[in-house]
């Protein structure tokens, strides 16, 4: 009984989601959409004045966008996301709907890829500035590519088009055209194609995704390419089974989401490759994200020695992470349904949508994202209802 209540709780919570996103017409705002206000000309083209506009905007717990002339926005990761959930619904329902919403989704992210390069590829729909330099609306990146490019293998798995190995392939050649940093313990493909940027989440996600899709492909240089990406990354591991966001100085810290990143695809990485090599790496690496990005509620960490902020990416990412390590660790399943019932009884609205952060003092930031909070908890709880099914 206990088990169908928690199933049925899980079921409303994402119709009532799935409801909002489509209401909305896939269009939210996102954490770093702050440059797309007309205050922008007072930052006078500066990275310190982009950056404090950027951050006034980001973590006020009040939304300032309307006031700012922010627009709520499509996003190509959102849909994504989207899809890959609508994907999943239909292998837990069979309900055509479903098939007929992810598809509509991959065609219109067929449309919407960068225009910038000759292969897919997606980026963020506004301008962002962070302490690495500037990064172009459309200019795509490593991250988003690779996560969408799942999407379109986990499409072609279930209905065998040949159309989503085409994508595949030409999402496989944007990654390998990267630039990348080439050292004597493996290769770091880099975040974005117009200069080196190394850093691990983004260098494994693409890993992850070139060693999939080279099971369907054949294509032997992206499997060659993956596994150097893997050892780069994974001899860099620290002792305790953590991995820094990047290798600079200025990237030494870890956080939950980033870390499920790397976890999911040293995972898919190895279930495609199945050598086995990077096992131990792997082990260590959800040990200490289980043993370190949870409170005992089930209130998903920020960081490994805090839980503020309490992020709606680190909750779905969390949700996702946990599920698809289930059939190795059954508790992580069970960690899986805690820290998804504490999201939806703490940050889910009446209307359906996900709020943003809650701060110390229990002030939150209910702010709709996106692809951050709303697409990210779809796709998640869409997976935690499938495995269910399954189990």
């Amino acid at each position: 009984m206990a088990l169908e209540n928690t199933r049925l709780k899980l079921s409303d919570s994402t119709e009532r989601l799935e409801k909002w996103v489509e209401k909305h017409e896939y269009k939210g705002y996102e954490p770093f959409d702050g440059l797309s206000s007309f205050l922008r000309p007072l930052t006078f083209n500066t990275l310190y004045g982009e950056r404090i506009l950027q951050q006034v905007v980001r973590q006020s717990p009040i939304n300032l966008r309307p006031l700012f002339g922010v627009k709520p926005q499509e996003s190509t990761k959102g849909v994504g996301y989207m899809a890959w959930g609508y994907l999943a619904r239909f292998r837990e329902t069979g309900q055509q709907v479903y098939k007929d919403k992810a598809l509509r989704c991959l065609d219109w992210l067929d449309r919407n890829k960068s225009s910038r390069y000759k292969f897919h590829s997606w980026g963020n729909h506004f301008d962002f500035t962070s302490r690495s330099g500037r990064l172009p609306k459309l200019e795509p990146i490593i991250v988003w590519t690779s996560l969408i490019g799942h999407a379109y293998l986990d499409a072609y798995q279930m209905f065998k088009e040949e159309r989503f190995v085409e994508i595949a392939k030409s999402i496989t050649g944007w990654i390998l055209d990267l630039p990348r940093e080439r050292t004597e313990n493996g290769t770091c493909l880099s975040y974005v194609a117009f200069k080196q940027n190394s850093v691990h989440n983004s260098n494994m996600l693409g890993a992850g995704f070139l060693a999939r899709a080279s099971k369907i492909t054949g294509n032997s240089e992206a499997l060659a390419v993956a596994r150097e990406a893997m050892i780069y990354s994974c001899t860099r591991q620290l002792p305790d089974g953590s991995w820094y966001y990047g290798e600079e100085p200025m990237h030494h810290w870890f956080d939950n989401f980033h870390t499920g990143y790397n976890l999911d695809s040293l995972k898919r990485y190895n279930d495609a490759v199945g050598d086995g090599a990077f096992t131990e790496h792997l082990k260590r690496g959800f040990t200490f994200f289980k043993e370190n990005f949870f409170e005992k509620s089930g209130c998903p960490k920020y960081y490994h020695n805090r839980a503020y902020p309490i992020d709606i990416q680190c909750a779905s990412q969390a949700i996702d992470t946990l599920v698809m390590f289930s059939k190795e660790d059954p508790d992580s399943f069970k960690l899986a349904e805690k820290v998804a019932l504490w999201t939806i009884d703490n940050m889910q609205a009446r209307d359906g949508h996900f709020y943003y952060r809650i701060y110390p003092g229990g002030i939150k930031a209910k702010t709709p994202m996106l692809h951050w909070g709303q697409a990210t908890m779809y796709k998640a709880l869409s997976h935690l209802l499938r495995e269910m099914q399954r189990t």
